[in-house]
């Protein structure tokens, strides 16, 4: 299948080639043709996979005949990168359509953003907080929006914004289409789908299951190693383009300036960043400043850096959904990588859902050289080093025996979980 099946307008087919796209994706296959019939979506499709030109392009199609210089559609994201990285695609697209676009987040003046606006746009690609506040103050109006995106419908309500969205609401016409993208579908985005969508064409693209170029490898670490760990393997694989996750913020700004001092050239994305400095972040680790990144799993919405050779799971996430976003960051456009993840003793039931998921055993493997620092210098043992225990039995009559399931051969058991 080819774009030409779409039937796009000669500009928009330079702006494809303009992308280097040459045939559409599954999401794009599946999307395209419902939103150009002016259907209301709900997709539902993993991190790179081409989701973003999914909408974008028929969105482009459709405001390419009408009039311009008003706000005819609204893009919603839930961070300020993410935001920026649809705009930037935007301007990539739309090249020879004359079309529009303005970005509006926080951490940036208003006024900016105001005469911006004002100058004639077709298309806000927005952060909910700063839109509110622009609608408050009457500096944007939105009653001729034709069309309202809310892309990764499943972080907006992470973030607590759900009831700035329907707050946004307020302000659009009632006719218009809809199109919600999500990885998840958690009940309240269940709910709101089910609130602002009318009669909607349901995409679904593998969204829980992780990109097959991608090879997963494990490493067992105790917790007090996986720094010194982490050093090793990056000292051993060969990583050109390095993206980090952590769980929290102080651990991402911590990891970073410690491997900058180890001679990384490295720095974190994270929320307690100003604008300026979360953009300098990112546009560093675009064009190759940096290449090594540690970020959160919030902050690294909207990272979209062709190339990543290496995803590294420095702590393991506390969802499989979590584990999808963060490794589809690289294998992304049918290219190959890596997604290694440091585990400890106490995630192996974390691990087992995972490779359930991915219906294979990650790839274990050891780190040559490696010596642990401390406090535990004594390597995890194995099954076949493990003394024998007795099985548990429930105490209580009545209840059904189970034994105790093993660990990935990290040599603690997992305790039975009384039914």
């Amino acid at each position: 299948m080819s774009f030409d099946e779409f039937q796009f307008h000669p500009h928009i087919i330079a702006g494809i080639t303009a992308c280097g796209y040459t045939a559409p994706t599954p999401i794009q296959r599946e999307a395209m043709p419902p939103i150009l019939a002016g259907r209301d979506i709900l997709g539902l499709a993993q991190t790179g996979t081409g989701k973003t030109a999914a909408f974008v392009l028929p969105l482009l199609q459709r405001l390419q005949a009408g009039p311009r210089k008003k706000i005819r559609a609204l893009i919603v994201a839930p961070t300020r990168e993410l935001a920026e990285q649809i705009h930037e695609n935007i301007g990539t697209m739309s090249g020879q359509t004359r079309l529009r676009s303005v970005v509006v987040y926080g951490g940036v003046g208003k006024p900016g953003q105001i005469k911006k606006i004002r100058e004639g746009a077709e298309i806000i690609v927005a952060c909910p907080g700063r839109l509110l506040d622009h609608l408050n103050d009457k500096a944007i109006n939105l009653r001729e929006v034709e069309v309202l995106v809310l892309d990764e419908a499943d972080h907006m309500f992470d973030k607590g914004f759900l009831p700035d969205i329907r707050r946004i609401m307020k302000h659009l016409p009632n006719k218009r289409q809809n199109l919600v993208f999500s990885a998840t579908m958690p009940a309240e985005i269940r709910h709101l789908a089910e609130d602002i969508l009318n009669d909607p064409a349901t995409v679904q693209i593998n969204h829980t299951e992780a990109v097959t170029t991608i090879s997963h490898v494990l490493f067992q670490v105790t917790k007090e190693n996986k720094t010194a760990m982490l050093k090793s393997i990056m000292s051993q694989e060969k990583m050109t383009t390095t993206l980090i996750f952590t769980k929290t913020k102080h651990k991402a700004k911590s990891l970073a300036l410690h491997l900058e001092k180890s001679g990384y050239s490295a720095t974190s994305l994270q929320g307690n960043l100003s604008q300026q400095k979360r953009q300098q972040a990112l546009d560093g680790f675009k064009n190759g400043t940096f290449k090594v990144l540690v970020a959160t799993d919030i902050a690294a919405r909207g990272i979209d850096v062709s190339g990543i050779s290496h995803v590294i799971n420095y702590d393991v996430p506390d969802t499989v959904e979590a584990y999808t976003h963060r490794t589809g960051r690289t294998g992304r456009a049918t290219r190959t990588g890596e997604a290694l993840t440091l585990a400890a003793n106490e995630d192996v039931r974390m691990i087992q859902t995972i490779e359930r998921t991915l219906g294979k055993k990650m790839i274990r493997r050891n780190v040559t050289g490696f010596v642990a620092d401390a406090p535990c210098e004594e390597p995890l043992k194995t099954r076949e080093e493990r003394p024998i225990r007795k099985k548990y039995t429930p105490a209580r009559s009545g209840r059904n025996k189970r034994t105790r399931a093993t660990s990935f051969d990290f040599g603690i058991p997992v305790p039975a979980q009384r039914q």
